[in-house]
């Protein structure tokens, strides 16, 4: 199926008033079984215009679905992607309303600033940290504007509506210290996830494609299939290493990153 520009407009107005009522919409696939991967970028990409419309600039991607584990859960073989706004940056050490997100949960990654533009097919990890300015520790908000299970049907969304949802993201976090991309071996990297003084999840950077520069590789070369660059300045999202960690009200987050620091976040 090849999405038209008013259904593509329709769905992003419904991710968009279902993200800021924070009432969680009927999955896109369940009324449109038929859509693509490609349709689903489309939506994303209708919403993200709507959002520049209405003053927001984009400042990055992100890159999911980046762990063999994830991808066969999704039951796909390639990442996906989505992009940050300036609304969408939140500062280290700070407390969010958990209400103002739907189902909200946090993932630990690394985030790459770019020193120049970034594009092409074929790229390498070093093409990646040339390119790059500096690496610094992360967290994402993840969120679902659409069900991630229908709860009156029991239906599980799809890649393509995780894809239309903005590749689930709502947010980034950075923290900690900011290295130059060949300061330290970015494949053993590694983090602990604290909430409420309770670990939750650890993992090492590696897990994402086995060097988190090579989410960033794809994601070039998908832009370069659209015309699309990667510009300096951007933030890009490199993908998780842990599984989500769900967020409650009253929560306290520690993400500790040994040598790189750590930083906090609470809900309120």
């Amino acid at each position: 199926m090849t999405i038209s520009n008013e259904l593509a407009s329709a769905e992003a107005q419904r991710f968009d008033e279902a993200e800021q009522s924070a009432i969680q919409m009927r999955q896109t696939t369940e009324e449109h079984p038929d859509l693509t991967i490609d349709d689903a970028y489309a939506i994303q990409a209708a919403w993200r215009e709507r959002k520049v419309a209405r003053g927001e600039q984009i400042v990055g991607h992100k890159i999911g679905l980046t762990s063999r584990a994830m991808q066969q859960a999704m039951n796909i073989t390639t990442p996906d992607s989505g992009f940050i706004t300036d609304a969408m940056v939140f500062s280290p050490d700070s407390s969010l309303k958990a209400a103002t997100f739907c189902d909200p949960k946090l993932e630990i990654e690394l985030a790459f600033t770019l020193a120049t533009d970034l594009r092409g097919a074929g790229l390498t990890v070093d093409d990646i940290l040339d390119a790059t300015e500096f690496v610094q520790p992360a967290v994402e908000l993840i969120a679902a504007r659409s069900f991630r299970t229908d709860p009156t049907t029991g239906r599980t969304r799809t890649v393509v509506d995780t894809i239309a949802d903005n590749a689930a993201n709502a947010g980034i976090i950075s923290g900690g210290e900011q290295v130059a991309p060949r300061e330290i071996d970015l494949r053993w990297v590694s983090a602990l996830g604290y909430r409420n003084g309770v670990i939750e999840e650890t993992g090492v950077a590696a897990g994402v494609l086995d060097h988190p520069a090579l989410g960033i590789a794809w994601l070039a070369e998908r832009y370069e299939q659209t015309d699309q660059t990667l510009e300096a300045g951007q933030t890009i999202l490199a993908g998780s290493f842990t599984r989500p960690i769900n967020v409650r009200p009253g929560d306290e987050f520690t993400f500790d990153y040994g040598s790189l620091g750590h930083f906090n976040l609470s809900f309120t």
